[in-house]
C-alpha cells in the first residue's frame, strides 16, 4: 500500500486519484484558514514554487477538527488561500483527519508515521507528512515545523 492507493475530492468536488502524483515527492498537510499556523501557507507556496519543477507537489487538506478553525465551505477556502497567500498547489475538500470519519489517506499516514511517543492522532492543524517518490511516507513533522525547515529533507528526496 502507498499514498497512490487513495483518492480525495478536490475543492471543486471532483475526485482526484493520488496515483496522478506518482513519481513526485509529496508534502501532505492538514490546513486551516483561521489558525495561528495559517501563515505557513506562504511557506508552503514558496516551497511549491521553488521545487515543483524538480518534482515536489504540496497537497493541502483543509480540516475543521481543531478549534473550528476552518469553518468555511469549499469556495470560501479556495478564495481565502488564493487571495491571502497566492496558493497554486492542489487544495482538497475539507476532511477529518482524526476519529471514525477520518479520511483513509490520513488513517494510512498516521499508521505509517506515528507522532510523538507513538501517538497516531494528529494534534493540530499544519501537521506535515513527507512522501517519497515511491509513494511511501518518509517523515512526519509537527505543526510548529516551518515549511522552510523542510527544504533540505525534501531536496534529499528530489
Amino acid at each position: 500500500m502507498s499514498v497512490y492507493d487513495f483518492t480525495a475530492a478536490r475543492l471543486d468536488g471532483k475526485a482526484q486519484s493520488l496515483a496522478d502524483y506518482r513519481g513526485q515527492v509529496l508534502l501532505v498537510v492538514n490546513t486551516a484558514s483561521q489558525c495561528g499556523f495559517t501563515p505557513q501557507y506562504a511557506g508552503l507556496q514558496s516551497l511549491y514554487e521553488k521545487l515543483h519543477d524538480k518534482g515536489l507537489t504540496v497537497l493541502g487538506f483543509p480540516c475543521n477538527q481543531f478549534g473550528a478553525q476552518e469553518p468555511g465551505g469549499a469556495e470560501e477556502i479556495g478564495a481565502f488561500c488564493e487571495k491571502n497567500y497566492g496558493v497554486t498547489f492542489p487544495v482538497f475538500a475539507k476532511i477529518d483527519v482524526n476519529g471514525p470519519s477520518a479520511h483513509p489517506l490520513f488513517q494510512y499516514l498516521k499508521d505509517a508515521k506515528p507522532g510523538l511517543l507513538g501517538s497516531e492522532a494528529i494534534k493540530w492543524n499544519f501537521t506535515k507528512f513527507l512522501i517519497g517518490r515511491d509513494g511511501e511516507p518518509v517523515a512526519r513533522y509537527a505543526p510548529q515545523t516551518k515549511p522552510e525547515d523542510l527544504e533540505k529533507p525534501i531536496k534529499k528526496l528530489l
